[in-house]
């Protein structure tokens, strides 16, 4: 973490007030910058979608299974071998005596090999590897949205908790004011000291809360800065989300089942596990590959006198077919476990199912008693406003204690923080019922921030080095006979 980043870090954690630090570079100012800056430099986010680029590779490492594979190999050897009987040789007219004997030799080999029919095996697997990908980024989706909420969460936090410290401060303020006045008309007589120890104590009781406001609020920061990445200035009123939200409860359970991105996870999940049972029953089928090699070896051998030497190359070609006969029950113990997988899969989907529904349930009632709420804690802070003035005016001509004053600041006070969180409340259930139904997106909430795109990512590795012109013919091949990787209850694909 970079020096900047860390003061600014600390700045939003230790900070008491509504002054940004100063160590922070950038700021957001409206609800849209925040998300923006989240969407492009949160580390959940940024972890995320590179698992998913992991992921896509996947694909990639499926399909080497249509293709040719290229090795070479080569070595070199060096020996000797002492002699229990020295040998005697003449060599260019001199009589040379030996008592060792010594060797050397190399060689290199060059072999292709070509899988030609897999049972289906290949098949299945990037079929599996393919439905990973797709749950991947759903997956991905799920975590956007699951950031972007932590965002707005964060922003109306802070928006919050500036405002009960405002309203705090303001409270201070009258209360001090209403102990100066308490304190003068003691001074003449016209009140007792326990109307000024009431005033003192209310006012104690005002810089308390006023202190916990912005404790309060420094932790709104914090929490803002750790999610957006830098700390929060003078943030902008929060636009409406009106618009995105459905018309009714029936609306938002259709858009859940169709959007919601665990229910889409779950389902490529089941897909895969459906693959990777027929992967474990291609194991029965036969396997067939071609190979063709160039071998070379070179010897030399030298101690007798004489030298020899040999150099070799050798080609060879083959066409191999294999199948099981007999495992142990090795194959039938591989089969069942990836069908149990299998059906924990397909449970999961009705469990992603139930979860869902539950969470747009419970969001959808929360949205209406916020929206309930709200409009009960506007009409409460208007009248409270109105007795406040009222009460303060009947003390003028001695109709109210000093305590019933300081009692109708207290619920005035109260009320106001209360329609506070109201709005809060009521913006916060607004976007749990959007992410519930798998709309809380930057498209829709940032429509101008250039967005991430998983396809780009895995078209780039996709389409890399590697294809070769008989790859469709061999995976063609590949599907003959091969177990079927449609999931239980639905009709086989076209082409599977």
């Amino acid at each position: 973490m970079s020096n900047s980043r860390r003061a600014a870090l600390l700045a939003a954690a230790c900070s008491m007030g509504l002054v940004a630090g100063l160590a922070s570079v950038a700021h957001a100012e409206t609800l849209a910058d925040a998300l923006a800056l989240a969407y492009q430099t949160n580390p959940t986010l940024q972890g995320q979608r590179a698992n998913q680029r992991v992921t896509d590779e996947g694909v990639v490492q499926a399909k080497t299974a249509f293709r040719p594979t290229l090795n070479a190999s080569a070595d070199a050897t060096a020996s000797r071998t002492d002699l229990a009987n020295p040998v005697t040789a003449v060599v260019g007219g001199q009589i040379v005596t030996r008592d060792h004997t010594t060797g050397s030799g190399s060689g290199a080999s060059l072999a292709l090999q070509q899988p030609l029919y897999t049972g289906g095996r290949a098949s299945a697997n990037l079929t599996a590897a393919q439905a990973d990908v797709l749950a991947g980024r759903e997956d991905l989706r799920s975590v956007e949205q699951s950031v972007l909420g932590n965002v707005i969460q964060s922003y109306v936090d802070v928006r919050r908790d500036q405002e009960r410290l405002r309203i705090a401060q303001e409270n201070v303020s009258v209360l001090n004011r209403q102990l100066e006045e308490s304190k003068a008309r003691f001074e003449v007589g016209e009140i007792t000291r326990t109307d000024v120890a009431q005033s003192e104590a209310r006012l104690a009781s005002a810089q308390a809360s006023q202190s916990s406001a912005q404790a309060i609020l420094a932790a709104s920061r914090a929490a803002y800065a750790a999610v957006v990445g830098q700390n929060p200035t003078d943030l902008a009123p929060e636009p409406s989300l009106a618009a995105l939200l459905p018309s009714s409860v029936e609306q938002a359970f259709d858009l859940v089942d169709k959007n919601n991105p665990q229910i889409q996870a779950a389902r490529y999940a089941e897909q895969a596990a459906a693959a990777r049972v027929a992967v474990a029953k291609a194991a029965y089928r036969p396997t067939v590959g071609a190979r063709a090699g160039l071998d070379t070896d070179a010897t030399r051998t030298n101690g007798t006198g004489r030298d020899f030497g040999d150099y070799n190359r050798g080609y060879t070609a083959s066409v191999t077919a294999s199948i099981p006969l007999f495992t142990g029950g090795l194959i039938n113990s591989q089969v069942r476990a990836a069908q149990e997988r299998e059906n924990a899969a397909r449970t999961q989907v009705e469990g992603a199912q139930r979860s869902a529904l539950q969470q747009i349930s419970t969001a959808w009632n929360n949205l209406l008693a916020s929206r309930a709420n709200l409009v009960s804690n506007e009409e409460q802070v208007r009248a409270t406003r109105i007795a406040f003035e009222g009460v303060r005016q009947e003390q003028q001509v001695g109709l109210r204690t000093t305590l019933d004053v300081l009692n109708a600041q207290l619920e005035l006070a109260n009320a106001e923080v209360a329609l506070v969180v109201a709005r809060r409340d009521e913006y916060v259930a607004s976007a749990s019922v959007l992410q519930a139904m798998g709309v809380l997106n930057v498209a829709n909430l940032a429509p101008e921030v250039e967005r991430y795109d998983p396809v780009k990512s895995y078209d780039k590795v996709n389409h890399a080095f590697g294809w070769v012109p008989w790859e469709p013919l061999v995976k063609g091949i590949d599907k003959v006979g091969a177990p079927s990787t449609a999931v239980k209850g639905q009709p086989k694909p076209a082409g599977k």
